[in-house]
Order: structure tokens, then sequence, then C-alpha cells
């Protein structure tokens, strides 16, 4: 496995590759099953695999974690050797932003609702970064979780109105034994915490259910509010079934997606649930 710290690195690494099929896999690093995942699915479809790890000083707001966000570069080669990816690229804020870097990239009002309105700049700064490493990269393919839905949404948008030559593959969610989506941000909770954190999934849970009864997309709404309400030591931020392409008001007959937000201990988490429309 080869490890790259520049663009130009990364480029003539990947110059011999270009006719073969090229898996990609951006990360800001601190591993988990989630990631691995989205590596072996990447190894199982691809000829090369290629992995990023950095964290992306545009994608966090002023009073967000940015300094405390888990770094774990060592652990993280190792489990990405094992996941047998051929190239990872790990550069400095300085090898990607100039100094006077003033490029960013909105999307537009799909940027600007549940994780856009909560997080301001957020979804500008991941398109950015992913621009940028589609650019690099040059995959043609690649893979994102479905734990982060809104960003999927966002870099589909970005990639098919800027004319991008990549498919974009959506892996499910990874869970703990007790439903917890897996999330780098996931090492700031005690065990007790990530307990009271398996509420995000029985919140999804209880709207799915409100859907599959028979019920619109306000049903499933009201059912995770309560469903939060309930739930000790979780401070809740939105509840919401929307649209899993626009996030906008699901219409009659269209898939609903369930997404939730809440904060649990020092961490926020977020998590969604994919169900059949009504």
């Amino acid at each position: 496995m080869r490890v790259e710290r520049t663009v130009r690195a990364l480029r003539a690494a990947l110059a011999p590759e270009r006719d073969r099929r090229v898996g990609f896999v951006p990360t800001m690093g601190a591993l988990h099953e989630g990631h691995l995942s989205l590596l072996r699915a990447a190894r199982a479809g691809c000829d090369t695999v290629v992995a990023s790890i950095f964290v992306n000083p545009l994608q966090f707001g002023p009073r967000e974690d940015f300094g405390a966000y888990p770094r774990a570069e060592e652990r993280d080669l190792e489990l990405a050797r094992d996941a047998g990816v051929d190239v990872v690229f790990a550069p400095s804020t300085d090898e990607m932003y100039a100094p006077d870097h003033s490029t960013s990239i909105d999307v537009g009002p799909l940027a600007t609702v549940l994780e856009g309105a909560a997080r301001p700049g957020h979804f500008a700064g991941v398109c950015t970064v992913v621009a940028k490493l589609l650019n690099v990269v040059a995959p043609g393919v690649a893979y994102f979780g479905q734990k982060d839905a809104q960003q999927v949404a966002v870099i589909r948008r970005m990639a098919r109105d800027l004319s991008f030559p990549v498919e974009i593959a959506v892996c499910p969610t990874v869970r703990d034994e007790r439903g917890l989506a897996l999330s780098s941000r996931n090492r700031y909770l005690s065990d007790d915490e990530r307990a009271m954190a398996a509420a995000l999934y029985r919140c999804l849970r209880a709207g799915a259910a409100s859907i599959e009864g028979g019920g619109g997309p306000a049903d499933a709404e009201r059912a995770m509010e309560r469903s939060l309400a309930d739930a000790p030591g979780v401070v809740a931020e939105y509840a919401r079934a929307v649209d899993p392409e626009t996030f906008e008001e699901p219409g009659a007959g269209r898939p609903v997606l369930l997404a939730v937000a809440a904060r649990v201990g020092p961490a926020r988490l977020i998590d969604n649930l994919p169900v059949k429309g009504s």
C-alpha cells in the first residue's frame, strides 16, 4: 500500500491506473467498521482502491470540534492496508488549500435545510473538498455511507450539476448491537452515553412503524418526537420525514427518509432510515 502526501505524488501514483476501474473512499480518518464496509465494497467492485484521510477544516463551524476531532493515522493506515486499499492520500491542510484559497461550491437550497440549517456553511465545505478529491483521484466510482444521507444527496447534486464522470455508490449504515449508527464521534461517548444514544435508532423505528401502519410524514414526525421526548440524556434537534432527494416534504407515493439529529453528552449525532412512502 502506498501513502501519498501531495497532489503531484498521488497523480503520479495513479497515472498507470487510468485504464482500470478506480474506487475511491473519502474519509476524515478515525476509521471504524462503517468506513471499512465502504473499503471492502470498493475492493470487491474495483481494480484499484484509493482512500483519503483528511480532516477538512472547511466543513467545521467556528464552535465545532475541528481541533478535538479524533485523529489516529497510524491505526487508520493499518486498517486500510488490511482492507486491501492500494493507495492512501493523506495530505496536510496546506497541501489542500493555498493560503489565499477562495473558491467554494454551493449546491443551493438542498444544502440549507436540516444539517445545512444546523451547520451553516458545512455542505459548502464538504462539496469543495470532495470536488477537489474527485478531481485529483478521478475515480470511476466513489463510495459513501447511508448514515450521511444528506451529504450523499448534496454530493450527487454537485456531481450531476458539474458533470463529474463518477458513479456515487451508497452503502448501508453499519450499526452496533443496540442500533447506534457507527460514527467517529461515538468516541466522545461513555458507555452509558452510548446506551442513551441508541434512542436515535428507536426514534427512527417509531417513525417507520407509523408510516408502515398507514400514517403520513407528519404522523411519523410526531411519533419520532414522542420517542425522543421519552429518552433520558438525549437533547433532540430535529426529527423529520423528508424526500430523500430534495429533503423537502415528500410527495404522495414518494419514498421517505426519516432523519434525526440530537446531542448526547459531548457528541452531536445524526442518523436516518429510508422507508417506503404511504
